[in-house]
């Protein structure tokens, strides 16, 4: 009955977490359970199930606010909308593989490490290629070391600066993967449980062998 309530709750709770981390205004811009979602997926899932949840909640989640945004007349079916959804999936696909590179078993502090390292690469590689591509056409972001550091730093005119995403994008991950691998432990099979039901090989021996001294 655990494993089962583990296999079900803890995909469960990921799921339900990250799409009320979605709700529009609900959160600081960026500060997102996404990082964590997938990363966290690399680690605690096997199988289809591993890369299939976070993608299928990425989707799902994207697909609505889109369509709620469209109804409120903001653009998001554009080209360099699309783009820019392209460059944030790469990144989080990087991000899965980080977590891959993790066991189940490692310690709390070193899984959240993950998250904050997860969120760090998030960064570096969404804004890198907002400054490569630039899919708005920013005047900021010049083919030059100078532009790039701009885009790391202090963004496009009109926004919040990059480095104030990157606060609530380092705060948000380390958050929730901090969430999730607490989650992880509270739905975990316990020593007890997974020894639940089958004896000590001792134990199986006499009992092979009270037959034989009934024989004799």
């Amino acid at each position: 009955m655990s494993a089962m309530k583990g296999k079900i709750l803890l995909p469960a709770i990921f799921v339900a977490t990250f799409a009320l981390s979605r709700i529009p205004g609900l959160l600081p811009l960026n500060f997102s359970a996404a990082y964590a979602l997938v990363c966290c997926a690399g680690v605690f899932f096997s199988g289809a199930l591993a890369w299939a949840l976070p993608l299928g909640a990425m989707l799902a989640t994207d697909i609505g606010l889109n369509v709620y945004y469209s109804a409120h007349g903001v653009s998001v079916w554009d080209l360099p909308d699309v783009e820019n959804q392209g460059f944030n999936y790469t990144a989080l696909a990087l991000l899965f593989l980080l977590g891959r590179g993790f066991r189940q078993h490692c310690s709390f502090f070193k899984l959240v490490g993950g998250g904050l390292l997860g969120a760090i690469l998030f960064y570096l590689v969404t804004n890198t290629a907002s400054w490569l591509f630039n899919p708005f056409h920013n005047p900021e972001y010049t083919k030059n070391l100078a532009g790039w550091i701009i885009a790391l730093t202090k963004g496009t005119g009109g926004y919040p600066t990059t480095l104030e995403f990157f606060r609530n994008t380092l705060l948000s991950g380390g958050l929730f993967t901090a969430l999730f691998a607490a989650a992880h432990k509270l739905t975990a099979e316990s020593p007890a449980e997974k020894t639940a039901g089958t004896r000590e090989p001792e134990a199986e021996a006499e009992a092979e062998a009270k037959p034989e001294e009934a024989k004799a």
